[in-house]
């Protein structure tokens, strides 16, 4: 009966050597990309061998992390879809909604073509890619979005512009929680600026009271 009980601090132990390394992977990740196992195992203040009895190589410390982001992205998804909302006020809250993992996970943007394949970060975006294409048909239908373009392309459109301003944090050239980045996505969508600003704030403001 000890055995069992000896050995959970081990585990424990385990897992908490496994989030460290992962939180520090997102962390120097996105300010090396090229950075080694061994000077990420440094970082996260652990022995070569720890890190590797946990990650084998490179593949699988990434492919790790996009596990972990494709988890969280689609609890955000799930969160930030409102139905029952009026189209503009459902986008604004859920770009507001995934936004936040984002930028969690933007260190993987530098990594994702050429570590992790097209295939598996266009798997990882699916459940938002889905998502925000519902909405926008809905807008669409309701005259709120523009109908140049099909849902499903102005939806890959909206994605690639998403994409490329996680790469702007990246670089440092744009600071944001997400307010800017949603009043864009309207504005893109079809909204007129003026509208897409007072949306923006409304969901913010309706956010910050159902917190506290």
């Amino acid at each position: 009966m000890s055995k069992p009980v000896a050995r959970e601090p081990q585990r424990r132990n385990s897992r908490s050597n496994r989030a460290r390394i992962l939180a520090t992977a997102r962390q120097e990740l996105g300010r090396n990309p090229d950075i080694t196992l061994e000077e990420l195992a440094r970082a996260s203040g652990v022995v070569r061998r720890t890190l590797f009895g946990h990650f084998p190589g490179r593949a699988a410390l990434l492919e790790a992390l996009a596990e972990e982001a494709a988890d969280s992205l689609k609890g955000a998804v799930t969160a930030g879809v409102r139905p029952s909302e009026p189209a503009g006020h459902a986008l604004a809250h859920f770009v507001l909604s995934i936004w936040p993992v984002g930028d969690r996970y933007r260190m993987l943007l530098a990594l994702a073509r050429h570590d992790l394949g097209a295939e598996r970060v266009a798997e990882i975006l699916e459940p938002a890619r889905g998502a925000t294409t519902a909405i926008l048909e809905r807008g669409q239908q309701d005259g709120l979005f523009h109908t140049h373009l099909p849902a499903a392309v102005l939806s890959a459109g909206l994605e690639s512009m998403t994409i490329a301003l996680l790469e702007e944090v990246n670089a440092g050239t744009l600071e944001d929680d997400g307010t800017r980045v949603a009043v864009a996505t309207l504005i893109a969508a079809g909204v007129p600026e003026n509208e897409a600003c007072a949306v923006v704030e409304t969901v913010v403001a309706e956010s910050r009271h159902r917190a506290s």
